[in-house]
């Protein structure tokens, strides 16, 4: 298992993603996804993971409902971004750049599309060009 401790140098202290953010992806890729699954793919443990996924339900990102013994969860795509400076861009729009294309099932969007290429941008979202995306 490859965890933080492994990175060396100056740059071992931080990332460019939160951990909510990994949750959010590996959810919006398998809406049925277990608890433990999400916490080995994101290299957090099953209680981190369960914090993370009570805050995005408790700020409305997320929810889940019981299928059995098992839950299967929805992603709240049309969602802000959380914090002021990010102002604009949606939960969708995040995925899309976070989402290899195909690995998002609809089931986990709250009912946006899905296409070849990933998420489909909320009505009013234009999808990212590579020109707004690439990094100078």
């Amino acid at each position: 298992m490859v965890t933080m401790e492994h990175v060396t140098g100056p740059r071992a202290t931080w990332t460019f993603l939160t951990n909510h953010a990994r949750v959010l992806v590996q959810i919006s890729r398998d809406p049925g996804i277990r608890v433990r699954d999400i916490a080995a793919r994101c290299l957090l443990t099953e209680r981190a993971v369960q914090r993370i996924i009570t805050d995005l339900e408790d700020e409305g990102y997320l929810a889940h409902t019981r299928v059995g013994r098992a839950n299967r969860y929805q992603v709240t795509a049309s969602s802000p971004l959380r914090h002021p400076a990010d102002a604009g861009p949606t939960v969708a729009d995040l995925l899309a750049l976070l989402t290899p294309s195909g690995t998002t099932r609809a089931g986990a969007l709250g009912g946006t599309p899905v296409s070849e290429r990933g998420v489909e941008p909320e009505p009013g979202h234009p999808r990212p060009s590579a020109a707004d995306t690439s990094v100078s």
